[in-house]
């Protein structure tokens, strides 16, 4: 630690730089199970067992930012973080992204009760989800906003899947596209203030390299769920036992 210490500052340019070549080596877009996703390839069961698993994750979102919410004294971070919640819970019933990864759900045949009640969730996946909620819970706040920037590589992802979801799956109403659709324009926004913050906080090299380790992190619990998924449904195909009990 002491050598990083003693490391020049990056300037933003290259802090940046740094940062934005964590998720060009490690986003999940690149995983094997997002490639045979966007190329079409996924069966209809597969293709319901990543939304059953990612529904576990969106779930988490609030938790996760009402946790870096209460770690901030700083009423003009707060006021700026809190709508991160409402734009996953909405404002009222019917409105959210929980909501609009519900209708995804239903639009491709599965039951919003099996889904809520996360019957479908692999272990594995609980535990990488449950791993980023407890990261969050014991780490810094600067650490935490650092973990939340892959949103720095979502628009990208989101921008590939709709028409990879209206060319390939189009048994999937359409309707239940509208989650991506809205992150397309919630995540710049996000990623906006996240990345000021993290820029203008670290203020010395071992916190940028802190700042580094924590969206790292964030990258292989992102890797790690869609690991779980390919295990259990693409190959060897190897459901866990005592699952769904």
């Amino acid at each position: 630690m002491a050598n990083i210490e003693s490391r020049e500052l990056l300037s933003a340019e290259e802090f940046t730089k740094r940062l934005r070549e964590v998720g060009e080596e490690g986003y999940h877009d690149k995983h094997p199970f997002h490639l045979l996703m966007h190329e079409g390839k996924l069966t209809k069961p597969q293709l319901q067992a990543w939304v059953a698993n990612r529904f576990y994750y969106q779930a988490l979102i609030p938790k996760k930012d009402a946790t870096i919410l209460s770690k901030s004294d700083d009423t003009a971070f707060r006021r700026a973080w809190i709508h991160r919640i409402v734009d996953h819970d909405g404002a009222r019933a019917g409105q959210g992204g929980i909501h609009k990864w519900l209708v995804l759900a239903e639009a491709t045949g599965l039951q919003r009760e099996e889904v809520e009640s996360f019957r479908l969730v692999l272990p594995a996946v609980r535990f990488a989800v449950d791993g980023y909620l407890f990261f969050v819970q014991t780490h810094s706040l600067l650490e935490s906003v650092a973990s939340s920037l892959t949103e720095l590589f979502a628009p990208t992802l989101h921008a590939t899947r709709l028409p990879a979801f209206e060319q390939h799956y189009p048994w999937v109403d359409t309707k239940g596209l509208e989650y991506f659709r809205a992150r397309l324009i919630e995540a710049p926004r996000d990623v906006e203030f996240g990345l000021q913050y993290v820029l203008e906080h670290c203020t010395t090299r071992e916190l940028q390299e802190k700042a580094i380790v924590a969206l790292t992190t964030k990258c292989h619990i992102l890797w790690s769920l869609l690991d779980a998924l390919y295990f259990a449904y693409i190959s060897p195909g190897w459901p866990p036992p005592l699952w769904q009990r």
